[in-house]
C-alpha cells in the first residue's frame, strides 16, 4: 500500500475542517475534493511548502486548455471554482501555521458581468394557468411552482421542507438555506390556498410536504414518506415541462423563478438589502444582479430626454 502523501493528508483534514467547522454541505465538500484532488493529481502531490507561483500558472494553463472525451473545456466560471478551493485550501494552511504559498498570490480569471434570466409576471400567470388540474398531481404541481414564485426558494431548499414546518396560518416559516444560516420566508394568501387544495387531496401522514406519486396507488403503502420526497431533479423537471406547454422559449428553472421573484419586489420598489435577506444572500453584491431590469431613475431619464 502507497503511503498517503503529506498533501492529501492535508487535504483531507481540510475536508473535515469544512465539515465540523465550518457546516459546509456533503455537496460543497465533495466538489472542493474533486477540484483539490485535481489540483494534487497535477502537481503530482508536491509538498504544500514546494509548491510555487510558477506551479500555479501551470495549472490555470492546464484548466484553460482542458479538454474532457467529448472535446468540451471547462468555462470560467468552473476554472475559477478550481481556483476559489485552492485559495481556501492554502488559507487554511496559513492559519495552521503550516508553510505553503500567499493565498492571495492566486487570481481569478476575469468574468463577463452576470446577466440573470426571469420571467414577466405575464409568463408566470402563463406558467401557473398550463397546468392540468384533472390530473392527479395537477395541485401539487400548481402548489409547488406558487411556493418557489411566493417565497423565491432555492430547488434544495423546497425539497427539504415538511409540512410541520410549513405554518398556513401565519403564511411564514423558517427554512435553513446555504451554510445552515435560518431565514423567514412568507406565502401570499394565493399560495397558501393552493398549498391547502393540495395538502387536503393527501391521503397519507407522511411529512415530506412535496412527495411523488406512485404509478399505482396501492404501490404508495410499500413506501415510507421519506423515499417518497421530491428530488431537486424532479423539480426541475416539472418547471421545465410546465414552461414548455405555457409556450416559453426561455429556459426556465426553479432559479430563474428565483430570479423573477427578486426581479418583482425591486420593480415594485422593495429595498435592496430588504430582498437580500428574502433571498439568504450573504453579500448584497449577490443581490445586485437583479437590479439590471429595475432601474426606474434610468427609465424616466430616457424617456424624458429621447423622444
Amino acid at each position: 500500500m502507497n503511503p498517503v502523501s503529506e498533501l492529501q493528508r492535508l487535504i483531507t483534514r481540510f475536508l473535515e475542517h469544512l465539515e465540523v467547522a465550518q457546516n459546509k454541505s456533503i455537496k460543497t465538500i465533495e466538489n472542493y475534493h474533486h477540484y483539490l484532488q485535481r489540483f494534487a493529481d497535477f502537481v503530482e502531490e508536491k509538498n504544500p511548502k514546494d509548491i510555487e507561483l510558477e506551479d500555479i500558472h501551470q495549472y490555470q494553463l492546464f484548466l484553460n486548455r482542458y479538454l474532457d472525451a467529448r472535446d468540451r473545456g471547462l468555462s470560467v466560471k468552473t476554472q475559477n471554482y478550481h481556483l476559489i478551493a485552492l485559495r481556501a485550501f492554502l488559507k487554511y494552511l496559513v492559519k495552521s501555521d503550516i508553510p505553503c504559498l500567499a493565498p492571495e498570490k492566486i487570481d481569478l480569471k476575469k468574468t463577463g458581468e452576470r446577466i440573470v434570466d426571469w420571467l414577466t409576471r405575464e409568463e408566470v400567470e402563463r406558467m401557473f394557468e398550463a397546468i392540468d388540474l384533472s390530473k392527479r398531481s395537477g395541485s401539487r404541481d400548481r402548489a409547488i411552482l406558487e411556493t418557489l414564485y411566493s417565497t423565491g426558494l432555492r430547488v434544495s431548499e423546497l425539497v427539504s421542507l415538511n409540512r410541520s414546518q410549513v405554518d398556513l396560518n401565519r403564511k411564514e416559516f423558517t427554512v435553513r438555506g446555504k451554510g445552515q444560516k435560518p431565514r423567514l420566508v412568507f406565502l401570499s394568501d394565493r399560495c397558501v390556498n393552493w398549498l391547502k387544495l393540495y395538502l387536503s387531496e393527501r391521503e397519507d401522514n407522511w411529512e415530506p410536504l412535496f412527495i411523488s406519486y406512485g404509478r399505482k396507488r396501492e404501490d404508495e403503502a410499500l413506501g415510507l414518506g421519506e423515499k417518497r420526497r421530491l428530488t431537486p431533479y424532479t423539480i426541475q423537471s416539472i418547471v421545465r415541462n410546465t414552461a414548455r406547454i405555457a409556450g416559453i422559449g426561455k429556459k426556465v428553472t426553479p432559479h430563474v423563478i428565483r430570479h423573477s421573484f427578486a426581479t418583482e419586489l425591486l420593480h415594485r420598489g422593495a429595498d435592496i438589502r430588504d430582498v437580500q435577506d428574502m433571498l439568504g444572500h450573504s453579500s448584497i453584491t449577490t443581490t445586485q444582479i437583479y437590479t439590471h431590469s429595475t432601474n426606474r431613475r434610468l427609465k424616466e431619464i430616457h424617456q424624458k430626454f429621447h423622444q
